[in-house]
């Protein structure tokens, strides 16, 4: 009887920092357990091992920052039969895309020594921007559980269920009392995707949005609330362009105040 075919596993890297791709290698024992119903086919993370496309689930970290990052993606959406993006570079631009509000021209000769070497896009956009994408995990880095729930789903021909609340459900869960309410701390909990464990306000710190903007998130009355409280319209783009600031709902609620 022949043996059945596994299916196929590719992990890539665009423009980030690796933080998302070294969440999937601490799941450890979970992918112990995956290794026998799939075969990791291109994970340079992991291993040198490579083997020929095409994929039926790929899962890709970093933003489109660099034409040769445009091109490639193209290339990798025609061998993945289903294509994931992870963590907040792939799904919104990541922390690099607040080039994007300002001249990059400008910005390369103060970090690089020769900057007549760089070629870069004016913008960091995400993959959506440019291929279709089955499915979005937000998080930088992302939760490791959330993503094997994805690679599981995808295996067993379902829709991944990831949370669509925000973190404030993740602090009522903890018993947290509200940063806001106690110690007028901004946060931006009640807008971001749950997924960390609400792991600053644990500590009485104000949300920092890395899994950004939830699915149905009002910032424009977080935004009012901070500006009545005595916040400055500068202050309230800081805080909006931070890990996901080019997610639409924060880059058009910063634009606001920065007008």
């Amino acid at each position: 009887m022949a043996e059945k075919r596994r299916p196929k596993l590719a992990v890539w890297k665009f423009s980030s920092c690796d933080g998302c791709q070294l969440s999937l290698l601490d799941c450890e024992d979970e992918l112990l357990a995956l290794t026998d119903q799939i075969e990791i086919a291109n994970f340079p993370e992991a291993s040198r091992a490579v083997v020929k496309g095409p994929y039926d689930l790929s899962l890709v970290e970093g933003s489109i920052s660099t034409s040769h990052d445009a091109a490639r993606i193209q290339q990798v959406r025609r061998v993945s039969k289903h294509l994931v993006t992870i963590g907040a570079c792939a799904t919104a631009g990541g922390i690099q895309a607040l080039r994007n509000f300002t001249d990059v021209r400008e910005l390369i000769p103060l970090v690089y020594a020769r900057p007549e070497y760089i070629s870069t896009l004016e913008s960091s956009t995400p993959i959506s921007s440019h291929v279709f994408v089955d499915f979005e995990l937000h998080g930088c880095p992302i939760n490791k559980v959330q993503l094997v729930e994805v690679i599981s789903a995808f295996l067993h021909g379902r829709r991944p269920v990831t949370p669509g609340y925000s973190v404030c459900l993740e602090c009522k869960r903890r018993g947290n009392v509200c940063v806001t309410v106690a110690r007028g701390e901004p946060c931006l909990g009640p807008l971001v995707h749950a997924g960390c464990g609400a792991i600053c306000p644990s500590y009485q710190r104000g949300c920092y949005g890395c899994f950004g903007p939830m699915e149905t998130p009002n910032p424009s009355s977080l935004s009012e609330m901070w500006l009545a409280g005595g916040m400055a319209p500068d202050e309230v783009v800081r805080r909006l362009r931070s890990f996901t600031a080019a997610a639409e709902p924060f880059r058009q609620e910063s634009e606001r105040h920065e007008k």
